[in-house]
């Protein structure tokens, strides 16, 4: 009896993990990509609307890349404090520059999401080039789930999910029990899409302004735990049928309020973002017309990708350190 009895617990903490782990969670990174479709201007929007499904569903595959491909994990964070007390002015921005510095090593180790959001914005300018619609597609969704990332305060420490403070668990409770609590609530209606002239000096802007977030989202959930009554924190319920342990909704309420609107905030800076980036590459491309693309078709190699990668993931062992972005 008590062995059944601690696989049930063994289930449930499982699930829980898996649950509060995701970067800004699968429905805050697929509401986000769909959102940024709508501040496209006049020479794409009507291809991206046309293929909205597939930019929304797979906003989440770097995501799932985490449980396949032991590469993917340091594309989703930069532990900022790691660099010391100025690290925006020691880290070079640069990545020839940064590797000299620091070794490559290192900055796997630490985080590489503003290098990853330039490289794969580059990947995005060839592939307008060359007119192949899937991959654009691909490249797009994936690009929008990295700068997603680049806008959450705990992808910019080392104390990512609250296990220097006594906090585990504040990772997932910021990015994704929020959002799928209030997102209904937030105001998506951000203006167009803005032309980048520098991706990898955006990148890095986006980095050092979330990073300013990252102490108040520690410390304001540290004072509500001293203030909530300890019986209300937690809740359990059904989730896909499985029964998961989450952060109660009135805790989760009391939190958000205190945040101020900064879960909301952030998603607006993303979907912005999002939609910038993309138009940024369309015309680095040469503004091509988006109506005489191919189709594109997945090469077997990618479809061989994509089967391991949705299999690890269904199996639920990320590759990399516990709880990663």
């Amino acid at each position: 009896m008590t062995r059944i009895y601690l696989n049930i617990i063994t289930k449930v903490l499982l699930t829980f993990m898996l649950i509060t782990c995701s970067s800004w969670g699968f429905f805050a990174h697929r509401c986000i990509n769909k959102h940024a479709v709508f501040s496209l201007p006049k020479g794409m929007i009507r291809f991206y609307k046309s293929n909205i499904d597939f930019v929304t569903t797979h906003a989440v595959d770097p995501d799932k890349r985490r449980y396949a491909d032991s590469l993917e994990a340091p594309r989703h964070f930069l532990d900022v404090d790691r660099y010391g007390e100025h690290p925006f002015d020691d880290i070079p921005k640069k990545w020839n520059a940064a590797v000299a510095k620091y070794s490559e090593k290192t900055l796997l180790k630490n985080g590489i999401v503003p290098w990853q959001i330039e490289k794969t914005y580059g990947a995005l300018v060839k592939e307008f080039q060359v007119k192949d619609s899937l991959r654009i597609l691909r490249l797009s969704a994936d690009l929008g789930h990295y700068i997603s990332d680049a806008h959450v305060p705990l992808h910019t420490t080392e104390n990512y999910n609250g296990k220097l403070t006594k906090q585990v668990g504040i990772h997932g409770f910021w990015e994704s029990r929020l959002p799928e609590l209030f997102a209904d609530q937030y105001n998506y209606v951000i203006g167009p899409a803005k032309y980048i002239k520098n991706p990898l000096g955006e990148a890095w802007k986006i980095i050092r302004h979330t990073f300013q977030y990252k102490d108040s989202v520690l410390l304001i959930e540290a004072r509500l735990n001293k203030q909530f009554p300890a019986d209300r924190k937690y809740e359990f319920s059904k989730r896909k049928g499985k029964l998961t342990k989450q952060y109660s909704e009135e805790y989760s309420k009391a939190y958000h309020l205190a945040l101020n609107g900064m879960v909301e905030h952030q998603m607006r800076a993303s979907i912005l973002a999002v939609a910038s980036f993309w138009y940024s590459a369309w015309v680095d491309a040469g503004q091509p017309n988006l109506t005489d693309f191919k189709p594109g078709i997945l090469v077997s190699e990618e479809q061989k990708s994509i089967k391991k990668e949705e299999k690890s993931f269904r199996k639920g062992k990320i590759i990399g350190r516990e709880e990663q972005h």
